[in-house]
């Protein structure tokens, strides 16, 4: 009972608190912002079983970053370049030299980091921030980069809406759309190119290291029982959503960082929703054997 009524003082604490200070609401608004390019774009990958490219989009992203703070450049700004680039590379790679993906990928997820860190190193006062970048600080969302989050996920939303069904012919499969006429290479690159949008609004919220554990968990436990990837996208999205807001929540009154507790969350519920899943499955298919 101690342990409810501590959690319930916290919570009424940070509600507080999140009235009080402007910062607190940022990050509020900053978590529901990313959660929705996570929500729109995780099913993507999760169906299409990407998440190891869009790992190695996301850790080339600080590459981008380490250039353009030691050329005195806005840090997102290189993100998004790098991210785009790391994208049309990766997909390339995967088009044109499949035996050797996974090596290739590799190489460049660890060239992208490498990159990064030689620019930090050489940075002139030496860019502290750019390591909550690395491993996420939420409270630290400046109000200005709200507008940009807003703006890439306005990108995600129209590119989604205009192009849903060759996007969704490419990600199910991609030899019928390629007879029933569709470019599939360039869709395909297009997808990466919003995967890697979605990696540069994710890494506001809990960096690099733990970005493709909130790009894919909302997703996946969405995907244990909504079988249309339009459902999984809404589903993904209020989950995300969920996960930012209560991992803040919860992180600010033991002072946690607010990024990992978000990821606990998510994986917690995977779990959870993992072993549900089975469960039902055994539990329809025991019908079946009963009623024959």
């Amino acid at each position: 009972m101690s342990g409810w009524w501590r959690t319930s003082i916290e919570m009424s604490e940070f509600l507080s608190a999140l009235h009080q200070h402007a910062f607190l609401q940022t990050a509020l608004l900053a978590g529901l912002l990313a959660s929705l390019g996570c929500g729109v774009m995780g099913p993507f990958v999760v169906v299409k079983r990407i998440a190891f490219m869009a790992g190695g989009i996301a850790h080339s992203v600080l590459g981008g970053m380490g250039v353009a703070l030691y050329y005195g450049a806005d840090p997102l700004l290189g993100a998004v370049l790098a991210a785009i680039f790391a994208a049309l590379l990766i997909g390339i790679i995967r088009l044109r030299w499949e035996a050797q993906e996974d090596t290739l990928i590799g190489a460049v997820w660890a060239i992208g980091m490498a990159v990064g860190i030689l620019f930090i190193a050489k940075t002139p006062g030496y860019a502290t921030d750019l390591m909550s970048f690395l491993f996420g600080n939420i409270l630290l969302v400046p109000s200005r980069e709200i507008w940009f989050m807003a703006g890439l996920d306005l990108i995600l939303v129209l590119a989604v809406t205009l192009f849903y069904r060759q996007l969704l012919a490419v990600t199910f499969d991609e030899e019928f759309a390629r007879l029933r006429g569709l470019p599939v290479d360039v869709v395909y690159l297009m997808l990466l190119c919003l995967v890697a949008v979605t990696v540069v609004l994710l890494i506001q919220v809990v960096g690099l290291i733990l970005v493709i554990a909130l790009l894919t968990l909302p997703a996946a436990i969405a995907g244990h029982f909504i079988h249309s990837l339009a459902g999984m996208m809404v589903v993904a999205t209020l989950l995300g959503s969920l996960f930012t807001s209560l991992g803040l929540a919860i992180s600010y009154g033991p002072d946690l960082p607010a990024g990992p507790t978000m990821i606990l969350l998510a994986g917690g519920l995977y779990v959870l929703s993992a072993l549900l899943s089975r469960h039902l499955v055994r539990r329809r298919a025991l019908r079946r054997a009963t009623a024959s």
